[in-house]
Formats: structure tokens, sequence, C-alpha cells
């Protein structure tokens, strides 16, 4: 009989029969002891299994808390293969399948960013210098006709003057002197002022480019001139026999 199991006609089991309340009968007495004698017993093999668990638990986290000792032949082993306390195992200190998976895709997005940062920067670059050749070039071109409506004006003037035309067809067919300019000046502001007070239709003005244009036709087609050739024809047959055309690209 093991030391678990109870001997039912001991005294000591007899006794906790005694406990049992008195007038019930022997038989019942009996069986009510023996149920509580079985629960008890499974209470303290559950109790002896509690702690064991804990026992259990309390080891492995005070392992888990320990650095291995030098004492541990696979650590010494270790040691003597240059692997250091903290360090990561392998060649390359390597910390495992996932950790490697986690820094080659960091390394991938951070180059993936580089590169669009460069080519935003790329894209900037030619953006701001192609700004830059279309600036140059079209400052480039409103100066060349700028300088041909300079030259058609006195060219305009000099023609007129030698058919006797005192009076410009449009104020700034001649060009204009510095006197002139005040005035037009005076007059332009007491005619802004007079368009303030009075509603009147609005007058697009004429950038320098339709002023060349119309200049140009009115000396080609009044006087024969082209600006430039810099040659007054015959006519207009001999004009346009000899004149590449009437724009300066035709003279290019």
């Amino acid at each position: 009989m093991s030391d678990d199991e109870e001997d039912y006609m001991s005294d000591a089991f007899l006794s906790k029969i005694q406990d049992v309340k008195p007038g019930v009968p022997m038989a019942k007495r009996v069986k009510t002891a023996m149920k509580r004698e079985a629960q008890q017993h499974e209470k303290n093999i559950q109790n002896r299994q509690k702690t064991f668990k804990e026992q259990e638990k309390e080891s492995r986290e005070a392992a888990l808390h320990s650095s291995i000792s030098n004492q541990n032949k696979g650590f010494a082993l270790l040691q003597k293969m240059g692997y250091k306390a903290g360090q990561g195992l392998g060649k390359e200190g390597k910390g495992g399948i996932g950790l490697e998976e986690v820094k080659k895709r960091k390394a991938e997005e951070e180059l993936e960013h580089y590169r669009q940062k460069v080519r935003a920067k790329q894209q900037n670059e030619t953006k701001s210098m192609e700004d830059f050749r279309v600036r140059v070039r079209t400052e480039r071109e409103e100066r060349k006709i700028e300088g041909d409506l300079g030259r058609s004006q006195r060219a305009c003037e000099q023609l007129d003057s030698q058919k006797r035309i005192t009076v410009p067809r449009e104020d700034w067919y001649w060009p204009k002197a510095e006197a002139d300019e005040e005035d037009n000046a005076e007059e332009k502001q007491e005619e802004e002022e007079e368009e303030e007070e009075e509603e009147e239709e609005e007058i697009v003005e004429l950038t320098s480019l339709d002023k060349l244009q119309i200049l140009t036709s009115y000396l080609r087609g009044v006087h024969f001139y082209c600006i430039w050739c810099g040659t007054t024809y015959n006519d207009e047959e001999d004009l346009c026999s000899n004149c590449p055309g009437d724009t300066a690209a035709d003279h290019d």
C-alpha cells in the first residue's frame, strides 16, 4: 500500500468517521468520509503540481536574466572562435533571418528614396535650365525687335521727309525726341486722367512686334523700302523680285 492510499481500517481513518454528524448510518458515514478524503487527496496533488510549475517558471526566468557562464562548454567554445557576449552570431554578426530581411528591406527603401531625390533634383535642374534658355531667347528676341523698330522709325521719318510729309501717319511712326517725349508723357497723363473720369471703350495697346510689322508694311508699300536689306527699290515689282521677304527671319 502506497503512502497516498488511505487505510480505511486504520485508527486515523476511523477518527475521521467520528467527525461525520452523529446519527448517520455507518455505511453512509464511511462513504462520506471516503469522499472527503478523496477531495483532500486531489487538492494535495494540485497544490504539489502548482508548486512545481511555479518553481519551473522561476528557474526559467532566472536563466533568461542571467548570462551564460564561462564554465559552459558551448559558450567557452564560441569564445575561442572569437565570439563576444552581446554580439550577433555568424561571420558578420547576423541577428537571424528575420532581422536580416528587415535590414535589407530598409536599405532598399533608403536607396529608392535617395534615387527619387536625385531624379527630382535632376528634373528641377533641367526645368530651371530650360526656363533660363527660354528667358534668354525671349529677351534677345525682344531686344532685336526693339532695335528693328527704332531703325524702321528713323527710316520712315527720313523717307517721309523726302516726300515732303511733315506729319507722320501715326505718332509712333517716327522716333520721338526727348522734348517730345516729355510733352507726350504729360499729355499721356492728362489723357489717363480723362479716361478715368469718362467711360470710354478700352483701347488695346500695340506691342513692339505689332508696331514693327505695321511700320515695315508701310515702308514697303509706300516707299518700297526694306529695313533688313537697307535698300529702297524702284517699285513694287523690283521689291518683290529682289527682297527675300518681309520679316527678319527671311533675311537670315
